[in-house]
């Protein structure tokens, strides 16, 4: 179904709707975009392996652990002595500081990812299903303009235009660095980790569905229409996130020094794809994890989400708390295996089955218009059946 249609099928109450939510996303960009400051681009600072790290943190706006790490050393290192007698080069000091410059969080980027998750959250749960086509013609439900539009619009502004940082990823890891002393203001890291969980809190998982760049970049590569006789794999949830969950244990073994024997490595620093962004690959498995995601992506459904995404593991776990999200009536499911076929993951056949460790949900809404009883609804917690599996 085109969007024209799919409009003139929509009840006036849900027209209200409709432009009601527009509204309220122009409106968040743009008091993001009044309350923000502007960017300042990148500046140049007078430093020197003469000068020592207590001297040239404050200029680089980091604590002195966090310069540590990125001139390679301990974090309990002297913070007195010329980083010259601590064997730091001249060029090396001169790298780390235009890196520490250049990535600084676009506050912006916070009012967008907002604005998107209410976009997508109002689409799936009121949009979707315009109330003058009825069940009989449910393959005129959610059409994939809106879905495709918002992912355009993240890998677009959230990613390209507005940078790498703060992503949902970023989120995630720079609360347990702060544990290691590696930034100045904690508060700052633990309020934009609630942000993003309260984002995939509120409806399941929208803040990676339908608003992380990167997970979008992913998703439009797997959801072009061309490629579509491309065979698709799902790969066992069992093992993907038996891998996601290892490599985020790992991560905070050399993190807090029980591996490895210094505190302040971060092992995601070497897998980090919103460096892309800021094409900006710092080293070269950077580089080979955002080639691999990608084509990854033609034959897999979101590679990098399932396999090595630390906020895609901890969402995974906050989804047991998603306020809106799918339902499936148990009553009505003849386990006919539609969702299952049409969902990308494990996702719709370990809720059909009532497993207790489902796959994630992306709140993509591939489910949501293939079930021929009409089981299948996306609505918060308090609406659902007494009878109906959480999704």
């Amino acid at each position: 179904m085109n969007l024209r249609q799919w409009f003139f099928l929509l009840s006036h109450k849900q027209r209200i709707w409709l432009f009601g939510t527009v509204a309220a996303v122009l409106l968040i960009m743009a008091v993001g975009i009044f309350v923000t400051p502007p960017g300042e681009p990148a500046k140049s600072v007078n430093v020197s392996v003469e000068m020592s790290i207590r001297d040239i943190a404050p200029k680089l706006k980091v604590t002195g652990k966090a310069l540590a790490r990125e001139l390679a050393l301990a974090l309990d290192v002297s913070k007195t002595r010329p980083l010259s007698m601590l064997g730091v080069k001249p060029q090396t000091l001169q790298h780390t500081a235009h890196h520490l410059l250049s990535h600084r969080d676009a506050m912006l980027k916070y009012y967008f990812y907002a604005a998107l998750v209410l976009g997508g959250l109002v689409f799936l749960t009121r949009l979707g299903r315009p109330d003058l086509c009825g069940v009989a013609h449910r393959n005129r439900w959610y059409p994939r303009f809106p879905y495709i539009a918002s992912l355009l619009l993240s890998v677009i502004i959230a990613g390209f235009l507005l940078g790498k940082s703060p992503n949902p990823m970023e989120g995630a890891v720079k609360v347990f660095k702060s544990m290691v002393g590696l930034y100045a203001d904690p508060t700052a890291k633990v309020t934009a980790f609630i942000f993003f969980i309260a984002l995939a809190v509120i409806g399941n998982k929208l803040i990676c569905g339908w608003a992380c760049p990167f997970g979008a970049s992913q998703e439009l590569i797997y959801s072009i229409p061309v490629l579509k006789r491309i065979k698709k794999h799902k790969l066992p949830f069992v093992l993907t996130n038996t891998i996601r969950g290892f490599l985020f244990a790992v991560m905070l073994l050399f993190l807090f020094g029980i591996a490895g024997g210094r505190k302040g490595t971060v092992i995601y620093h070497y897998l980090n794809p919103f460096n892309l962004f800021n094409l900006d690959f710092e080293t070269l498995s950077i580089l080979l994890t955002v080639i691999l995601s990608l084509l990854g992506s033609f034959f897999v459904y979101r590679p990098f989400c399932q396999l090595i995404c630390p906020f895609g593991f901890i969402s995974w776990i906050a989804e047991r708390f998603s306020i809106i999200r799918v339902h499936i009536d148990k009553e009505k499911c003849t386990q006919c295996g539609a969702c299952m076929k049409a969902c990308p993951l494990g996702a719709a056949e370990g809720r059909v089955y009532g497993s207790k460790m489902p796959a994630d949900c992306f709140s993509c809404g591939r489910c949501l218009n293939v079930c021929p009883v009409d089981a299948i609804k996306y609505e918060p917690v308090f609406k659902k059946s007494t009878n109906s599996i959480q999704a």
